[in-house]
């Protein structure tokens, strides 16, 4: 197979990656860390759901409760332990806080128990509940009747008098005796006495109706949710009445802790499906009284009235995810999934890179470029896997990439070291030569190499096949659409759609980023290629968006009818997305982060291990290719022959006949902006009975002579 760059060393046997060694060239290096993160990185613990409101089972079934509890069984204890410690680490420190305003709540009511207290009294003695018959009596007249409850009255009295008599000598006495005994009565004894005093009489000032310290505003991260509520919620969106029948809201699963939340399938009532509780998702939230990114809804593909409810304890795409673990610095599988982030439940997502292609999109400054860039740091660790990277936008985010990648393209205008666009033509083109020798290489292995009749691990990590998993990351992909010159969009184009329809299946992974996902190029057709390349894309991340219908072009069509839709996340969730096609499961994504300094971090170590493992090529190991330059004047001389004139697109066939290398995507319109732009005039051309517009060779040796003699006058050339 051709190449630009001499066969890298075999690999040792057995070699293994000397991460000390590689740590300890880096070491002077590189400042000091703060490497906490290697132990805090380890993915949390997964586990069954737990049943924390089941419903009762059929009257013809018999229910064996289990003797250990699902939430202290060791896959969900860590969950069950975190949140109710979080719940009782709130209401305790909302009670420590209050907790001097509580002694001066308490001092009044005793205060004022007491005088309610004394109150109380006065009117027993005083047999105050006899004053309303007294006084009837003597408005109606009754003499008898009114000497006869004066006679109970002071009977009564003089009863009542002895007994508080008798119960102030006895309370004086005791008093006596405690004030006689403090020498030897321990003081919590006394301490003791007080609270249960007070007690009693904070009990006889407490207010009818509520108690008199008010309970912890429990936050919505500690609401419990029952099935009570869940209901609730669906008949106040209007899912379904609980009064007509047909019409209720039922359950296809118990209420079960799931992580940071609570999970339950719900079965909608007959006429309902899924696209009626996406549409209500806001109601539902209201009536379960949480935030809207709290509710996630997740289709059941056995039923279309049936979805997975999951109700988060608090917001979870407001908590991050933490530092990439690719921190570590240890080598990494291009094979094996790639750590991305976590979900909404914070379990850990990864993506598979091989045999894929992956489309980020979002708006500026929510993370695209961090997400795509986290995958292909990953890549990087990995010391076999070749890696071109063409930034359209030229940001200081993928110059590292420089010191790994065999080609680097950044920004369009032109530098020091040439023309991106000619270097990044040149890079796909030489890409595509590759991906078409490996088609003809593996076709002709034996079927014990090849049991698939693609890639392997082994062939790929051998260098004499020289065939290693290539990546072809392109941020800001857009602006190779439009570059302003119309033959290099074309060609840019064609060889895009090329590679993301045909390169995946040969071990060249793509990944693309854009923040302009709708048509974009210089022409219909190069619009037509642009949504070609945009649409073949397998996985998508989209992260927030200005409208749903800009989420659909990212995460492809029907994405919103699933209930994907990522203008709903919020500005502050900035690295959050939703990841469709990685899996069935479509999550909403917290990525890792991985900011300037870590991927400094990173590239370093990946330099190091490609050293160690001979695999530095191309720019990265001090051999940069330049693109030769044509002159297209030059080269359309010689293929009109004698024509007199030739058609564009019979031209065109003749450059790319002649000069397939730097030709062989051209096309009519290609070609004729070149030439117009060059000052040959497009023309009707008759040619084998045929009047098209083309170019007559007199004007362009016309055009050729021009350009040579501005060249001799100008001293600057």
């Amino acid at each position: 197979m051709p190449t630009d760059h001499p066969t890298p060393p075999a690999e040792p046997a057995g070699w293994v990656p000397d991460i000390p060694a590689v740590l300890a060239e880096l070491a002077p290096a590189m400042p000091a860390r703060d490497r906490s993160y290697e132990w805090a990185l380890d993915p949390p613990p997964g586990g069954a759901p737990v049943p924390v409101d089941p419903t009762p089972p059929p009257p013809s079934e018999v229910s064996r409760r289990p003797v250990i509890p699902p939430s202290l069984r060791p896959g969900q204890l860590a969950a069950t332990v975190r949140h109710g410690a979080g719940r009782w680490a709130h209401v305790g420190a909302y009670h420590s806080v209050r907790a001097p305003w509580y002694l001066v709540l308490i001092g009044q009511a005793a205060v004022i128990g007491a005088g309610r207290l004394a109150a109380g009294l006065w009117r027993w003695w005083t047999c105050a509940e006899a004053a309303p018959l007294r006084r009837a009596a003597a408005d109606s007249g009754d003499s008898a009747a009114w000497l006869r409850l004066d006679r109970e009255l002071r009977t009564t009295r003089r009863t009542r008098t002895a007994l508080v008599l008798t119960a102030g000598g006895g309370l004086l006495a005791a008093m006596v005796l405690l004030a006689a005994a403090m020498v030897t009565v321990p003081w919590p004894v006394y301490a003791l006495g007080v609270a249960l005093a007070v007690a009693g009489l904070v009990v006889a000032r407490r207010p009818t109706g509520r108690p008199l310290i008010a309970p912890a505003v429990v936050a919505p991260r500690f609401r419990k949710l029952n099935a009570d509520i869940v209901l609730r919620a669906y008949y106040a969106a209007r899912l379904g009445s609980p009064e007509k029948p047909g019409q209720q809201i039922t359950f296809g699963s118990t209420m079960a802790r799931d992580g940071d939340g609570s999970r339950v399938t719900v079965d909608l009532p007959y006429g309902k499906g899924f696209g009626d509780a996406l549409k209500a998702k806001d109601a539902i939230a209201s009536g379960l009284d949480v935030a809207t990114t709290q509710v996630f809804l997740t289709r059941d593909p056995t039923s279309h009235r049936r979805h997975l409810l999951w109700v988060g304890d608090r917001d979870p795409l407001s908590i991050p995810a933490g530092r990439t673990p690719l921190l570590r610095g240890k080598p990494t599988d291009i094979w094996t999934p790639a750590p991305f982030g976590l979900d909404e439940r914070a379990r850990p997502v990864a993506v598979d890179l091989m045999w894929n292609s992956i489309l980020v999109g979002a708006q500026p400054r929510q993370g695209k470029t961090f997400s795509l860039r986290a995958l292909g740091l990953f890549a990087a660790l990995d010391p076999y896997v070749k890696i071109t990277v063409a930034d359209g936008g030229g940001k200081p985010d993928w110059r590292r990439f420089a010191t790994i990648a065999d080609r680097t393209v950044f920004g369009l205008a032109p530098t020091r070291d040439g023309d991106p666009i000619e270097i990044l033509i040149d890079a796909l083109r030489e890409i595509r030569a590759d991906v078409q020798q490996r088609y003809l290489t593996l076709s002709d292995m034996p079927a014990d190499l090849v049991p698939e009749g693609k890639l392997t691990r082994d062939i790929a990590r051998d260098p004499r096949h020289n065939m290693p998993v290539r990546i072809l990351l392109l941020d800001e992909f857009q602006e190779f659409f439009a570059t302003g010159n119309q033959a290099a969009d074309s060609e840019i184009a064609s060889l895009l759609v090329y590679l993301i329809r045909v390169a995946p299946a040969a071990g060249v992974v793509i990944g693309s980023a854009t923040q302009r996902p709708s048509g974009i190029g210089s022409g219909a057709e190069i619009a037509k290629k642009f949504t070609d390349y945009r649409d073949n894309h397998i996985i998508r991340f989209a992260l927030r968006t200005g409208s749903w219908q800009v989420s659909d072009l990212i995460l492809g069509s029907g994405a919103y009818t699933e209930g994907s839709d990522s203008s709903t996340l919020l500005a502050e969730h900035k690295g959050v997305g939703i990841l469709r096609g990685a899996s069935e499961a479509n999550p909403t994504v917290r990525t890792y982060l991985a900011d300037a300094e870590d991927a400094d971090h990173i590239l370093a170590i990946a330099r190091v291990l490609r050293r160690q493992a001979g695999t530095l090529t191309g720019q990265a190991a001090g051999r940069p290719t330049t693109r030769e330059r044509r002159d297209v004047l030059a080269d359309a001389l010689p293929v009109f022959g004698d024509a007199p004139g030739l058609h564009w697109r019979d031209l065109a066939s003749r450059l790319a006949t002649a000069y397939p290398e730097h030709y062989r995507d051209l096309t009519a319109d290609a070609i004729s902006a070149q030439l117009r732009a060059l000052g040959v005039p497009s023309v009707n051309v008759q040619r084998d009975s045929q009047v098209r517009k083309g170019a007559r060779a007199d004007a362009v040796r016309a055009a050729h002579r021009r350009r040579g003699d501005e060249v001799a006058t100008d001293p600057g050339v």
